[in-house]
């Protein structure tokens, strides 16, 4: 098997990947509750537009709109029989943004979760899940895609059950997770947990990582877990949310800037972050901001949580308030990548 990312690796010191999916889509005029692969038939000019930004602004990698274009997520749209041909129509549409680049660029095919506890937790069957995760990596490998973008995973269960089945496609496999607070998933894996069980696993990920969570200070607080309990050789991956969730008028928006997420990528890269880029939130002018930030600032040491709070605040803040009042639940939505 091919790695690219190794490839495209050797001829630069980090590769910036893409930010935001969903939050630009909503920029469109998608709306909340709709499901956003659709958009793929419906509206491919407009993904493409988005893949389009980001390359503009630097990314070496781009993401394909098909975060949760898993048979169980398509359900919830009584979409579930068209795995093949929106998962298809994503990677096609990114191919075809990457390969008008004039450089290279990568495209991976995004596989989020099933939204199913995995038993014997909750009632979805580890087979049963590697085979709705093999589903989709066939089509997005059928549609172009040079690399399959496991993201956003909590269990253990489901990120063995994910890679299984993204393997079936014969593609390099990248998984990254999320990690809260303190250094933990939803589910309760800590980092070094996470490059234990990669390790462990009949196909291991050439790359792996953190993304979303709750902003940039506490992803670059996984970050420095998973490199410390990696590998040396290992490509860790941050893809961290442009700030901190604000609710207001009815809506998520993002309090870090452009500015914010720069300092946010230098530390990454001098954590020993290979691949970086931006989850919730983050824009294409985010993205540019980061990518001049790693290619003019000089590296630096590897920063401390000290260091991560002075620049970039605290690693945990209260839930924030809406218009009432009322303590919103950032872990409610996930996947705006």
């Amino acid at each position: 098997m091919t790695d690219p990312i190794r490839g495209l690796l050797a001829t630069k010191p980090v590769l910036i990947a893409d930010g935001a999916m969903g939050t630009s889509l909503f920029a469109l005029g998608l709306e909340t509750g709709d499901c956003p692969e659709l958009w793929n038939v419906d509206h491919p000019d407009r993904v493409a537009s988005v893949h389009r930004g980001f390359v503009e602004a630097g990314s070496d990698i781009v993401l394909t709109n098909t975060f949760g274009c898993n048979a169980r997520r398509l359900m919830l749209h009584k979409a579930e029989s068209r795995v093949r041909e929106l998962n298809t129509a994503g990677a096609q549409i990114a191919r075809e943004v990457a390969d008008a680049a004039g450089r290279p660029v990568l495209v991976g095919g995004s596989m989020g979760p099933t939204g199913d506890l995995l038993i014997p937790v909750g009632p979805l069957d580890p087979a049963e899940a590697e085979a709705v995760f093999a589903e989709q990596a066939l089509a997005l490998k059928e549609g172009g895609a040079d690399l399959l973008w496991i993201e956003t995973m909590s269990s253990a269960e489901e990120v063995a059950a994910a890679v299984a089945g993204a393997a079936r496609a014969g593609l390099p496999i990248v998984t990254t997770l999320t990690f809260d607070t303190h250094g933990r998933t939803m589910m309760g894996v800590t980092t070094a947990d996470a490059v234990q069980l990669l390790d462990s696993l009949p196909v291991r990920p050439v790359a792996f990582g953190a993304n979303c969570g709750v902003g940039p200070a506490q992803l670059l607080e996984s970050v420095l877990g998973l490199t410390a309990a990696a590998r040396p050789d290992a490509i860790v991956v941050a893809k961290g949310n442009a700030g901190i969730p604000q609710y207001r008028h009815g809506h998520i928006h993002y309090d870090g800037s452009p500015e914010v997420m720069a300092d946010y990528a230098v530390l990454a890269r001098d954590a020993g972050a290979r691949i970086i880029g931006g989850c919730c939130g983050n824009t294409a002018a985010h993205i540019r901001a980061m990518a001049e930030a790693v290619a003019t600032r000089p590296p630096g040491e590897r920063p401390d949580l000290a260091t991560i709070e002075k620049v970039l605040g605290p690693l945990a803040a209260p839930a924030p308030a809406d218009e009432g009042g009322e303590r919103r639940d950032r872990r409610r939505r996930r996947g705006d990548r």
